[in-house]
């Protein structure tokens, strides 16, 4: 999800709802289909739209998948075939929509959104779902196909996928993109872990940047997947009072708002952590300053009484041979080493005070 999805809108200012424009496609689609009933199972590799609706009975659950970026044309197509509405194929297109609920006739709308590490932050990929009467279509516009996972569980016979109707494809659907956030957040504590020891042992101006962009990812997945939860809800709640789902599926979908639960903990506690993080940051550099002050204050210091010492005898008095108080040392013979001796007698004793205070590093 990037700058040019939000373009997306902008050049829709002025245009009625629900329609769709010519956009550049980074990944072209693939379509297939999965048929079942019972111990039956046909898969269908590139099938055309009107092959995949003919599939489509009341006694049998058939999966259409659209994996990556559908152009204009397959949207519309999509809407004749499977006379779904407008407005929810204008969502689809936009790829920037939070994660909702929609309910129109005969058809259950979902979108959420697939997070994913791209090595340097969070990247969020729409996943659009519909279900209808005996069918699901669903519409991922990334370039790797996540769903793979469920079309291997659908392979063996004796699973729930086989012997449930399309609510439950649904719901599994939604629990595997929701599960998507576990290992993202997974490597996004590493990373967070790993910067905190960097941090704790020498604090630099990069790490602050690094922070700033955890805080960004935090800030991305929070927004999109907040909303999930409330999906799941209203699933749970039956969706504009109708019940889309068998009774006998409401402790899995309980189980997926308990994963949307802990995963919106995950990210509360993630949150802390960085700005905590930050906190630490800032509290370092101030000690680093004061180190540094402090070691220029003592060097300062140690100065003070070596330039008193300098400045006086850097008077002019021992031009003056008529007194006897005139600075007689300068005329001694060892009156200059014994003035450095003292000077450096003076500046050992005073550091070695103040290491002994703890002020230069020493131990108090």
């Amino acid at each position: 999800m990037g700058f040019d999805s939000h373009r997306t809108h902008t050049r829709k200012i002025g245009s009625a709802p629900g329609t769709l424009i010519d956009l550049p496609v980074t990944s072209p689609s693939r379509l297939w289909a999965v048929h079942y009933r019972g111990e039956e199972m046909h898969e269908h590799l590139d099938i055309d739209l009107d092959d995949a609706r003919a599939l489509v009975s009341a006694d049998s659950v058939t999966w259409i998948h659209i994996q990556g970026q559908p152009d204009r044309r397959l949207l519309d197509r999509l809407g004749e075939v499977f006379d779904l509405h407008s407005l929810a194929l204008e969502d689809v297109q936009s790829l920037v929509q939070r994660p909702k609920l929609d309910v129109y006739q005969e058809q259950l709308f979902a979108i959420l959104n697939l997070p994913r590490w791209n090595g340097e932050g969070v990247e969020l990929e729409q996943f659009n779902l519909f279900m209808g009467e005996g069918y699901v279509l669903s519409i991922h516009a990334g370039e790797e196909e996540v769903v793979q996972a469920v079309r291997r569980r659908m392979a063996k016979v004796r699973t729930r996928l086989r012997t449930h109707g399309a609510d439950y494809l649904f719901y599994a659907l939604m629990d595997l993109v929701v599960d998507q956030a576990f290992p993202v957040l997974e490597t996004f504590g590493e990373e967070v872990e790993a910067l905190e020891e960097v941090l704790l042992e020498r604090p630099s101006r990069d790490l602050l940047s690094a922070i700033y962009q955890h805080k960004r990812n935090l800030m991305i997945l929070r927004r999109q997947l907040w909303p999930t939860r409330e999906v799941v809800s209203q699933l749970m709640r039956g969706a504009n009072d109708e019940e889309y789902f068998a009774p006998d599926l409401q402790p899995f979908l309980q189980d997926l708002y308990d994963h949307t639960v802990h995963i919106m903990d995950l990210l509360e506690t993630y949150r802390d952590v960085v700005a905590s993080m930050l906190d630490v940051y800032l509290s370092s550099v101030s000690n680093r300053l004061n180190d540094i002050m402090r070691v220029l204050t003592m060097i300062s210091t140690i100065f003070i009484p070596l330039t008193f010492i300098v400045g006086v005898y850097g008077m002019n008095f021992g031009n003056n041979t008529k007194s006897p108080w005139a600075m007689p040392e300068l005329n001694w013979y060892y009156g200059y080493p014994l003035v450095w001796g003292v000077m450096l007698l003076i500046a050992a004793a005073m550091t070695i005070f103040f290491r002994r205070k703890g002020w230069l590093g020493g131990s108090r």
